[in-house]
């Protein structure tokens, strides 16, 4: 299979996902000895494009994984904005050392409805946005050191003169998104929640500017719209003065520290 470019697109609010993402794209394009281009998703400005590849473009296409799904606001804009004519395509799923869910399976049929052909998946772990203590400095050496291998094995496939589409289940319904829980068990409803600003803020006007979904004002800097829990306004305020305090968000975190910081593994799919 001949490729001439390798085209990288992602949509990350916190950075994990670009990270992945950019080590997987360099790394192939090191071993194919072709130029690595990328695309960002993740404001709402980047998002006021269609992008169309051909059959000599891989993709490396890119997404986090929010309750073991797709982020539901950015599915049907990855559908509308994505489009491959015989396009090979490498979906990455990144997870915050819970669980990928059905999130892959749900990249897959996506892109392959788009017009492209899945040769290679992966679901690879990043710190959750919501704690540093779960998945605590992933990807790290080891992730990156499993993705050069990954990249490898890509290389061996596409050297091929006939590369078949990923052998995978098309036919099982979605599962449905994971319903946060509480420490003590039951729900965590913290839907409508959204981060509180703090008196330390020095309205710099980064968490407006950085917001992917557009929704916080720039003149009062309070969430005006849709709040999808992505962390990206509380990382990246220099002041520390953006933080969520809704009681059921804060036990779910709780939650999330207390049995999901082992280590979680990485999959690769060939």
């Amino acid at each position: 299979m001949k490729i001439n470019r390798i085209c990288t697109v992602f949509f990350s609010p916190t950075g994990g996902t670009k990270r992945a993402a950019c080590a997987l794209a360099e790394q192939l394009a090191a071993l194919l000895g072709i130029a690595a281009e990328y695309f960002s998703l993740t404001l709402p400005e980047d998002r006021q494009k269609t992008l169309c590849f051909g059959e000599q473009d891989l993709v490396i296409a890119a997404s986090p994984v929010y309750a073991g799904r797709l982020p539901n606001k950015l599915a049907p804009e990855y559908a509308r904005i994505l489009h491959g004519s015989h396009t090979p395509v490498v979906p990455l799923c990144v997870f915050g050392n819970r669980s990928p869910g059905d999130a892959p399976r749900e990249w897959l049929l996506l892109l392959e409805n788009g017009g492209f052909v899945p040769v290679a998946a992966a679901s690879i772990v990043s710190r959750h946005a919501f704690s540093d203590e779960i998945g605590a400095g992933r990807p790290d050496k080891e992730d990156l050191a499993a993705l050069c291998d990954f990249a490898r094995s890509i290389a061996e496939t596409l050297a091929q003169p006939e590369v078949k589409p990923l052998d995978y289940d098309r036919e099982t319904p979605l599962a449905p998104y994971y319903t946060p829980l509480k420490t003590d068990g039951t729900p965590a409803k913290f839907l409508k929640a959204k981060p509180v600003l703090l008196e330390s803020c020095t309205r710099c006007g980064l968490c407006a500017e950085q917001c992917p979904m557009g929704s916080i004002d720039r003149e009062t800097l309070l969430v005006s719209g849709v709040c999808i829990k992505c962390q990206s306004c509380v990382r990246v305020c220099p002041s520390h003065a953006l933080r969520f305090e809704d009681p059921d968000f804060l036990s779910h975190v709780a939650m999330l520290r207390e049995h999901y910081t082992a280590r979680a593994e990485n999959t690769f799919l060939l």
